[in-house]
């Protein structure tokens, strides 16, 4: 491919403009957005007037003048139709780790028979460390955790297990399971199904409701741009509300949380698994960050955030020099999410390099330099930018200096 191929893909970019509704940094090409997002403009001037005008001057009047006690509910409902769910299933509150606590405790009460947990072995740490959690609770007569392959997820399908858990995008290679066909044959065996959505909402097509999906979470940090540490949602079908009982009993899942009654009575809807008071300030920059989506096709979002990756492969394939950079990730746009992993015995100094010159990326445990791609601000003019600089750090082995072999906490 040449430069101006790249131009005419950028020229006939259907969400070109959305960029534009992002305050993004000058000199960068941004390509972490699977971990954080970027700053939607929007975000900044709703949090200004939340600290300065409804909490600086309208105080506690604000719960109900700024409607700040719905707004789990209203975030929860801005979300839903980017994870193909009808109203009243999602709900906005707390974090991912959270959330998962109280949605293992209902699937396993709902499924009291059995008690075993089945995921997979390279599924996001904190999605089983929360079944061990759990687990050390409860004990392993009521809850135990089964790792498997993901190639090997099927065939460990019995009458033993009480629930699936799995995150749809494998965090480290972009791995996109099934949900439709894993979710089927759940129900087929009598199995719950958990589904993380970290790394497919806002990326891909989720059809929760089409899936008949049992409960999901996901978190609004990433490709929903609600800013570092945003608040997580979660997903129950409405066919489960009346019978699930999360352990979590907090002041906002009582029915009528402002009585104060001694006694807890949880709400019979999607409001029950609320817990504490919700983050206003972090809930409301999320809340401005999803208007950015009111006018999004996610089909459009999928087709070039495929597109994105494809272009990505190919520029990168064509340079001899970054032969060892090996793909982890398919080459089959069909099976994998937003981003791209290649291994590298460098991998970390790489991509530390790289940020050094302006191109974020990330490093994952043990070799693993993750590239992603975010449809509403990433251009095609950056992939080929990012592709360039990959090229020289690596010719000019830039990374080999030691500077970029000191790891901070967060790597």
């Amino acid at each position: 491919m040449n430069f101006n191929e790249i131009a005419a893909l950028d020229k006939a970019d259907p969400l070109a403009n959305k960029r534009d509704e992002f305050d993004l940094p000058a000199d960068t090409i941004y390509l972490d957005g699977n971990s954080l997002g970027a700053l939607p403009k929007t975000v900044k001037s709703r949090v200004a007037e939340v600290v300065s005008q409804q909490w600086g001057c309208h105080l506690i009047r604000s719960w109900n003048d700024h409607q700040w006690i719905d707004l789990p509910t209203r975030v929860g409902e801005k979300i839903a139709p980017l994870i193909g769910a009808a109203k009243g299933q999602v709900i906005c509150c707390d974090s991912i780790s959270v959330n998962l606590f109280k949605l293992l405790s209902s699937a396993l009460s709902l499924n009291s028979q059995r008690n075993m947990v089945l995921s997979t072995e390279d599924n996001f740490p904190t999605d089983l460390y929360m079944v061990q959690g759990l687990s050390n609770l409860l004990g392993p007569e009521l809850c135990q955790l089964t790792l498997v392959a993901e190639q090997d997820i099927e065939q460990s399908l019995n009458d033993k297990v009480a629930v699936l858990l799995l995150t749809q995008v494998n965090f480290r290679t972009g791995q996109l399971l099934d949900m439709q066909k894993l979710t089927k044959l759940a129900h087929e065996k009598g199995i719950l199904v958990i589904w993380d959505l970290a790394h497919s909402a806002g990326a891909i097509d989720v059809e929760l409701d089409k899936c008949h999906a049992d409960f999901a979470v996901g978190c609004g940090y990433k490709y929903l741009n609600g800013g570092p540490g945003s608040p997580a949602f979660l997903y129950v079908a409405k066919r489960h509300q009346a019978n699930v009982k999360q352990p979590l009993a907090g002041w906002m899942g009582h029915a009528k949380p402002f009585a104060f009654d001694a006694t807890y009575q949880g709400a019979d809807n999607i409001n029950q698994f609320l817990s504490g008071t919700p983050s206003v300030i972090a809930m409301s920059a999320l809340d401005a960050a999803l208007d950015t989506w009111q006018d999004v096709d996610m089909a459009k979002v999928r087709e070039k955030s495929i597109a994105l990756a494809d272009v990505f492969i190919k520029l990168l394939q064509a340079h001899p020099s970054l032969i060892d950079l090996r793909l982890c990730s398919t080459e089959d746009s069909s099976q994998r999410g937003s981003q791209l992993a290649f291994a590298h015995t460098d991998a970390f100094a790489i991509c530390q390099a790289l940020i050094e010159r302006g191109v974020i990326a990330d490093f994952r445990a043990p070799n693993i330099l993750r590239f992603g791609f975010t449809p509403l601000y990433t251009s095609f003019e950056d992939v080929w930018n990012a592709v360039t600089i990959l090229v020289d750090v690596v010719e000019t082995q830039l990374y080999k200096e030691s500077r970029f072999n000191l790891a901070g906490k967060v790597t």
